[in-house]
């Protein structure tokens, strides 16, 4: 309930916020691509972009908020250290942002996470702590290690300067492609989603937002549908959109501007991340592929639209990987 009710109290951030983020990552990211491909255009029946964050140093979008966040941080904070709790990327972003900054990161993952992220961050300088079987395992360790030793937690969720920074990504886009009248973007938790909701209504109010979600893992779906913070099972193989319980600042944020949500099967995913290989020469991870697979669902109520996709990640595993592209 404390949980809840700081979240609840924290301020959601505005435009100005998210033009100070682009200012202060400027220094350190460089800025995404956008590009439209003709073989997705003619698979969905309109035309589409895709605004590659796949392309960011950790191959994740996540390092945007991760590097506003830390920019920010009061000496006292950086001298504690910092904590997260991630399936890979959330984790990724905090480690890379603390050796930029010189900052001792240690990162909480779940047993079986994609092995690749975790020597990733270990390759930061991160101290990896293996903690159990699902991403709600690890972070409940996360939050008691945090509170035992003092050391700054990052949630990956309820940040204010995770949201503003990753709210970046949607004003890239319709900085290099104003027309775009939907953006679909994945959930996990929704700090993704709840930043380009507020940067892309604030420029737009009328341009489209929607999410998607993995069926098998539908806890921020159920948490928007029923405006409550909803726990649910955790089974999907998209470690990107793997949570079993919705964040607080993240729902507050799509409970006001997202228009709409989908789950989507973990088979529908995978092909998406075929097709991505296969007609944009794009490797995705699962969460970053799930867009294009909403905008295959919805495709005929797309027809005429400009139609952004964020493809969130590339950090896919070789076994993932194989059994995407063996996918019907």
């Amino acid at each position: 309930m404390a949980a809840l009710v700081k979240a609840f109290a924290m301020q959601i951030p505005t435009l100005l916020d998210i033009l100070a983020a682009q200012r202060r990552l400027r220094p350190y990211l460089a800025r995404t691509p956008l590009h439209n491909y003709p073989a997705l255009d003619a698979l969905i029946g309109t035309a589409v972009y895709v605004k590659h964050e796949n392309y960011q140093p950790i191959g994740a979008f996540k390092v945007r908020g991760g590097i506003n966040l830390l920019a920010q941080m009061s000496a006292a904070e950086r001298a504690a250290g910092v904590i997260a709790a991630s399936t890979g990327n959330h984790g990724q972003s905090v480690a890379y942002a603390a050796r930029l900054f010189g900052v001792t990161a240690r990162i909480v993952v779940p047993e079986g996470a994609n092995p690749g992220k975790v020597a990733a961050m270990q390759g930061m300088d991160a101290e990896v702590i293996l903690h159990g079987a699902r991403f709600d395992d690890a972070r409940r360790h996360c939050e008691e290690l945090a509170q035992a030793h003092g050391y700054r937690y990052i949630h990956s969720g309820n940040e204010p300067a995770l949201i503003a920074g990753v709210a970046t990504e949607a004003l890239e886009m319709l900085e290099d492609e104003p027309g775009l009248e939907v953006i679909i973007v994945p959930i996990g938790g929704g700090s993704g989603a709840a930043g380009v909701c507020l940067a892309a209504k604030a420029i737009n109010p009328s341009l489209r937002v929607i999410g998607a979600q993995s069926e098998a893992s539908p806890a921020a779906y159920l948490s928007w549908q029923q405006h409550a913070m909803i726990e649910a099972p955790n089974r999907t193989v998209a470690e990107g959109l793997a949570t079993g319980a919705a964040f607080e600042l993240p729902q507050r944020i799509l409970w006001q501007y997202l228009d709409e949500f989908l789950l989507l099967g973990d088979d529908e995913i995978l092909r998406a991340m075929r097709w991505l290989v296969e007609r944009a020469h794009t490797l995705a991870e699962a969460a970053g592929a799930a867009p294009l697979a909403a905008a295959y669902r919805l495709r005929d109520s797309l027809a005429g639209r400009k139609v952004g996709l964020i493809c969130s990640g590339g950090n896919t595993s070789v076994t993932q990987l194989l059994r995407a592209l063996q996918s019907d």
